[in-house]
């Protein structure tokens, strides 16, 4: 028998990365309380088995020597109802203990005292909302600015420029097309910037500058510009992540 959710005031979300190796593999765990007008935060990342590694090992991955990290503080209270919607839809394993594989397991306490440990089934599901939690302490905490992808094309000289801010503490995406403002809805963004981190770009043949020639460019947030025809590239044959982002991204304009 699982808390109503709407009974709930306490949750600890614990994520181990399991088989993992370094300097991939990590821990982490959240502790949120909502008994107040926001999100009462507690944050802590650590990586983990990295004694292993040289630093240079360690950079090669796009990692730093300071990649731990923690917070303690108050996120927008939107996400009490995003955490506990969660919470009453999901699929319970009843398992107590994680396996070799890790994953996430929860502790949930409710307003007469009651505690909870279970482990969900949709796994995935939990992590990724777990993550764009994680992206929204980066952005109030000041760790991170929100994160921002650009798309440009070039068609005769004539230049149309798309910036999207994905502001995940409020879980608003503000779309800028050549100056003019409007905003999109969270969960279209969401799937857009999912399809783009799925293909591999190629940094051998990408511009720092902004490009000038006629075609299509993007730009993940890094700052570095990608060319659709030679520096995207599929990764699964089966599936052309790269025709679904140039769609997604032209249904824009």
């Amino acid at each position: 028998m699982h808390l109503k959710s709407d009974d709930i005031v306490r949750l600890e979300i614990d994520f181990i990365t399991g088989e993992v190796p370094p300097p991939f593999s990590h821990i982490f765990k959240l502790k949120l309380s909502f008994s107040k007008n926001f999100v009462n935060t507690q944050f802590n990342i650590q990586y983990t088995d990295r004694e292993t590694l040289t630093p240079e090992e360690i950079v090669d991955e796009g990692f730093t020597m300071a990649d731990d990290y923690s917070y303690k503080g108050e996120i927008p209270k939107l996400w009490e109802g995003i955490f506990k919607k969660f919470y009453s839809s999901s699929k319970w394993s009843n398992l107590k203990t994680l396996g070799e594989k890790g994953g996430i397991k929860l502790l949930a306490k409710d307003i007469h005292g009651k505690l909870i440990r279970d482990i969900p089934l949709n796994q995935e599901d939990w992590y990724f909302t777990c993550q764009d939690f994680i992206q929204a302490i980066y952005e109030v905490s000041k760790k991170e600015a929100p994160m921002q992808i650009r798309y440009l094309e070039i068609k005769k000289e004539q230049k149309t420029m798309v910036e999207i801010v994905y502001k995940f503490s409020v879980r608003k995406v503000l779309l800028n097309i050549n100056g003019k403002q409007k905003e999109m809805a969270w969960e279209r963004g969401r799937e857009l910037a999912s399809l783009i981190f799925i293909p591999d770009y190629d940094y051998g043949v990408a511009m720092e500058d902004e490009p000038v020639k006629n075609g299509r460019y993007l730009d993940c947030g890094d700052g570095i510009w990608h060319n659709f025809e030679k520096g995207i590239i599929n990764l699964d044959p089966s599936f052309d992540a790269k025709k679904k982002i140039e769609h997604a991204l032209s249904q824009l304009l």
